[in-house]
């Protein structure tokens, strides 16, 4: 039970009800981060942001305009939807949970297409009430510590719908965006995996993982939490809301125990061998 409520603190924590999507206006984004070229301001988004130029150890490139990530789209306005059209998103890969998705004001499936994939699935609250009413547990180390925890078990718990993701980028002819709710645990996984498989070095993997802090709509998920987390202080609640690097230290280090190596957890899991991953790398890196 735990480990369910650690999960629920995560970013599955992030899902609604728990979270409340509303629309978030292009004045919350914060401008420091905003101004890195990766990054898509979207109306009423959050976290979207271009995937390529980073450099591989063997000297390619990863190709701008191939991959997106972000948080939900489900909520953008007129402008932003009118700001994702002119992307030419062909596939979608949703990593958000039914209940998620059920709060959606703006029908992402419908403007995507038949490239739009996703799974139900749900989450148990198990006993997140009494497991918060604890004050031993209101500390922002016990917060990181339990996040960090988290993370062993999300690479499993997702790889139905890695399997998905990596499978249309090996086969895919136009841009794919790959979201949960913040865009930061699931997603930032995700796209963790990706950048591995193409030969990115660790180091730069994390640093794109790292950018979901202070990223544009981000600011916004402190006040959308619903009850307890609502009543979390900021200072304890930041360990949720952002990424530490630990976190996805702690995610390769369990799938290196439990499969040898992350290269051998993605051929068992997610079908990505060497000629998936040969396929990836024609399609995604140039020099």
């Amino acid at each position: 039970m735990m480990i369910r409520s650690v999960l629920l603190l995560s970013a599955f924590a992030l899902a609604a009800p728990v979270i409340a999507e509303a629309p978030i206006p292009a004045a919350t984004h914060d401008q420091a981060q905003s101004t890195d070229s990766r990054f898509v301001l979207l109306d009423g988004g959050r976290n979207f942001r271009d995937v390529g130029g980073y450099r591989t150890a063997d000297g390619y490139r990863v190709k701008s305009g191939v991959m997106y990530r972000s948080g939900s789209l489900g909520s953008l306005t007129p402008a932003g939807q009118a700001r994702l059209r002119g992307l030419h998103i062909a596939t979608e890969i949703d990593l958000r949970t039914t209940e998620e998705r059920s709060h959606d004001t703006f029908d992402i499936r419908g403007a995507i297409g038949p490239g739009y994939w996703t799974r139900d699935y749900g989450m148990s609250q198990g006993n997140m009430g009494s497991f918060l009413s604890d004050p031993a547990h209101l500390t922002a180390d016990s917060m990181r510590a339990m996040m960090a925890q988290a993370y062993k078990t999300l690479p499993r718990e997702q790889a139905a719908s890695y399997r998905e993701l990596f499978a249309r980028l090996e086969t895919g002819t136009g841009p794919l965006v790959v979201n949960c709710t913040a865009g930061k645990d699931r997603t930032g996984i995700a796209t963790a995996l990706v950048l591995t498989a193409l030969g990115v070095p660790y180091d730069t993997v994390k640093q794109d993982f790292l950018l979901s802090n202070g990223a544009p709509g981000m600011n916004s998920l402190q006040g959308a939490l619903s009850s307890p987390l609502a009543k979390l202080p900021p200072e304890v609640a930041a360990p949720i809301i952002g990424v530490d690097g630990s976190y996805l230290d702690t995610a390769f280090t369990q799938l290196r125990q439990d499969y040898g190596s992350v290269e051998n957890y993605m051929q068992k899991e997610l079908g990505v061998g060497p000629r998936e991953i040969a396929q990836l790398k024609a399609r995604m890196l140039e020099k």
